[in-house]
């Protein structure tokens, strides 16, 4: 999810979320794809989405550009699983107004002030141009307790989208077929695929021991590339759709793979090349973080270490896509050679930390020390060193005068 725009001068005006949104004021910022709206709020606004069943990693992104309130045009939760979306919000204080209806859309202009009452949104001449359900903690953890016995359902239809995903890319699966051939070196290293999702600022942080000792290739999955170079990395592989990255990224000199269709249609490739930088293209019917890892892994990766992807059901289902079927099986294919970064800040200690080789020095230096003391041939090297230490404080105290 991308980044807010900076703090613009002014008064953030907030309000809290058991007061139902009333009272809460701001500039509407408006955008059907809350990824593509999260580049353009500031702190104070209110965010008009579409968005059916909000997933925790556009949530986080809402919280993080501390906004004022939410006003969704879809149900936030649709009741088909239980998304992790609504609870975020509502913990973080931010009001959701939901289900207000598309029209919206067509009554609201960027940039109209507005405010919250109750469960309506009212522009500053008074006019009412949505009105929805106002949520709160106990009508989520509600609609969460419904939405968990729609889940047999959503597995159902998982399983029949693995099925059928199976059975367009059983070659890229068993045989590697059409993975694109690459310059960067992958062969018999760790490959670490950094996707910006759950936790994954806080997992770069723990994996500083593991990148510093193992150097591992650095593949940024779209807006993981920014990531990584947020946390001081530089990213040798960037893969993806190209529409969360930034144009700083791709031209880092990092080497570049657009995620392509099935059919070859490679819609980010035409921003890539605008940038004048070279990129190859990886036609696949699976999510783009699929293929980082299966590219990794066709190139020899010893190990895959990855950061910030989906490795539950729960987070298959809030991805909110039948496509993520192929994430399921890339972990098949990939089986024990992926680990994810949890398990891996977890388990590896570097392997000597500073204070301990501080420790051995002095160990190695107080035996020395000990070993002269009580050796004959020791305690003459020791005068040797004092008749020494006392020559240079004579001749010091000599220039000195």
């Amino acid at each position: 999810m991308a980044a807010c725009s900076p703090m613009r001068i002014g008064t953030v005006r907030r309000g809290r979320a058991q007061d139902a949104g009333s009272g809460v004021s701001g500039t509407a910022r408006l955008d059907r794809r809350t990824k593509n709206l999260t580049k353009r709020l500031r702190p104070g606004d209110i965010a008009v989405i579409d968005h059916v069943d909000i997933d925790r990693v556009s949530a986080d992104a809402l919280v993080g550009c501390r906004i004022a309130a939410v006003v969704n045009a879809a149900p936030s939760i649709s009741g088909r699983y239980p998304n992790l979306g609504p609870e975020i919000l509502i913990n973080a204080g931010i009001p959701l107004l939901d289900d207000v209806g598309k029209d919206v859309f067509a009554k609201l202009k960027e940039g109209a002030h507005v405010r919250l009452d109750g469960a309506q949104l009212i522009t500053e001449d008074g006019t009412v141009v949505a009105e929805g359900t106002v949520h709160d903690a106990d009508t989520v953890a509600a609609a969460m307790t419904e939405a968990k016995a729609g889940l047999s359902v959503q597995l159902e239809a998982f399983a029949a989208n693995t099925m059928e995903y199976m059975k367009r890319e059983r070659a890229l699966l068993l045989d590697g077929v059409g993975v694109p051939d690459v310059t960067t070196s992958i062969e018999g290293r760790h490959a670490l695929v950094v996707v910006r999702g759950y936790d994954y600022k806080e997992d770069l942080h723990a994996l500083r021991p593991y990148i510093r000792d193992y150097r591992p290739v650095l593949i940024g999955v779209d807006g993981g590339a920014d990531a990584l170079i947020e946390a001081g990395y530089q990213p040798d592989m960037i893969v993806g759709d190209m529409d969360s990255v930034s144009d700083d990224s791709l031209t880092s000199g990092a080497e570049v793979v657009v995620h392509a269709y099935a059919d070859g249609r490679a819609p980010g490739l035409a921003r890539v090349q605008d940038l004048g930088v070279d990129a190859i293209t990886f036609p696949a019917s699976a999510t783009s973080e699929d293929i980082a890892m299966l590219l990794a892994d066709e190139k020899g990766a010893k190990l895959i270490v990855a950061v910030g992807t989906h490795a539950t059901l729960v987070e298959f289902l809030d991805k909110g896509r039948g496509g993520m079927a192929s994430t399921f099986l890339t972990r098949l294919r990939l089986g024990g050679k992926l680990v994810d970064a949890k398990g891996v800040s977890r388990l590896y200690r570097s392997r000597i930390s500073t204070a301990a080789l501080v420790v051995l020095v002095l160990a190695a230096f107080l035996a020395i020390g000990s070993a002269l003391a009580v050796s004959a041939a020791g305690r003459v090297y020791l005068d040797l060193l004092l008749d020494q230490w006392n020559s240079f404080m004579f001749w010091l105290e000599n220039l000195l005068s």
